[in-house]
């Protein structure tokens, strides 16, 4: 399958994806004719309506969920922030809130509000993580309080593509009577997901990692959990989120996850041959460099490796000299000098985290892009290392 753009070796796709030219296909009929209100009592309003709800079916199937627990939202971090907001306004006797210290910013930064902008209402446990960027289970079991509203854990995180035991979470926090929310932006389309089987309470996902358009995301609510919308306004999304509904991009998400089904099998085998490709060789040929994260516990995808003694934002702008686009953590956090939030909590050495890279492929990725990657890295990585004043050869 070849690139979009043939001057680009586009490997940054946990930041974003292409959209896929049968979601743009798919999208087009409502950027141009097919342009009523989906809520007008009139036929031509009505057809878009049932548009919408052919893509909401879409997209539960995916999740294994049912149409009507899928609200749809502009982005991941507004489903992040619905579901964690409803839980605290569900329950304000309580104030406590269990997530983990690699969440994505969408998390992070909210709990960290929730603790400080609001006078210290809120009580929020980070659960550790190891060297391989694993939970301690242990530790989680203990974090469960009486007074926890609501466990937020990403499914799979966005640096290090680790993946979580959020079945096991979720049935922890349901036993105590606790609300769930993950995180999964990076892990839906990757990895199968059956939410008929889950005591998840919440999951968010994001239209433009699987391949559909930004600007459109999905909070899904389970059937029979209490919810407070963050949206206030007109009777769209049954109530839960107001707003006339963004039609070509929802439209577009529907048809983005029938692919990601259709695809999945190829996601977990050709894609990550060629990501074990790229990263085995990388390790082999590149002296003092480690692969950050676990070994199988892992996105089929993505591979962060850390290059000693090196800038990552160096390297970077040498892949780019080559049309190789990659980055050096979340997209979320670029532009800051400090090294992954990530990367520190697994305790990665100051020499490594800086000049880490994170490569996140995708099935538009193909054998020769992987071979002109492991082409190249070795000498901007040595190039590089000859100007550090850290780098003794």
């Amino acid at each position: 399958m070849a690139a979009a753009n043939p001057n680009v070796i586009y490997m940054d796709n946990n930041a974003t994806t292409r959209v896929a030219p049968e979601v743009v296909e798919a999208m087009m009929p409502f950027l141009t004719e097919s342009y009523g209100n989906p809520s007008s009592m009139h036929t031509f309003g009505g057809l878009v309506g049932q548009s919408i709800k052919d893509a909401r079916c879409n997209v539960a199937s995916l999740l294994g969920a049912e149409p009507e627990e899928i609200t749809f939202t502009s982005c991941g971090t507004e489903s992040d922030s619905t579901a964690i907001l409803s839980a605290l306004r569900t329950f304000p006797e309580k104030r406590h809130i269990v997530t983990t210290r690699v969440e994505h910013p969408a998390v992070k930064n909210l709990c960290e509000n929730l603790e400080t902008v609001t006078g210290h209402k809120y009580r929020v446990t980070r659960l550790k993580v190891d060297a391989e960027g694993m939970l301690d289970m242990a530790e989680y079991e203990a974090s469960l309080t009486e007074d926890t509203a609501i466990v937020s854990v990403m499914w799979a995180n966005n640096e290090t593509g680790v993946i979580f035991p959020v079945a096991e979470m979720a049935k922890m926090a349901k036993q105590r009577g606790i609300l769930f929310h993950t995180d999964a932006v990076q892990a839906v389309g990757k990895i199968a997901i059956d939410l008929k089987r889950l005591d998840i309470d919440f999951l968010s996902l994001s239209g433009h990692k699987l391949h559909a358009p930004k600007g459109v995301g999905v909070l899904y609510i389970k059937r029979g959990t209490l919810f407070v919308p963050f949206m206030e306004g007109g009777h769209q999304e049954h109530g839960r989120r107001g707003g006339t509904e963004n039609v070509a991009s929802i439209v577009g998400l529907g048809r983005a996850c029938e692919l990601a089904a259709e695809k999945m099998v190829d996601e977990n085998s050709r894609v990550k041959q060629l990501r074990d490709r790229l990263e085995g060789n990388l390790l082999e040929i590149i002296p003092k460099s480690m692969l950050n994260g676990h070994k199988t516990e892992r996105l089929p995808n993505t591979a962060n490796i850390s290059f000693e003694y090196v800038e990552g934002e160096a390297i970077l702008l040498h892949m780019n000299q080559h049309g190789i686009c990659a980055s050096s953590g979340s997209a979320c956090t670029s532009g800051s000098l400090e090294p992954s939030h990530v990367l520190r909590a697994m305790g990665v050495p100051f020499t490594a985290a800086h000049g880490s890279i994170r490569f996140s492929l995708s099935v538009y990725n193909t054998v020769d892009e992987v071979d002109l990657v492991i082409a190249k890295m070795p000498a901007i990585i040595e190039s590089l290392r000859k100007l550090s004043p850290f780098w003794k050869g």
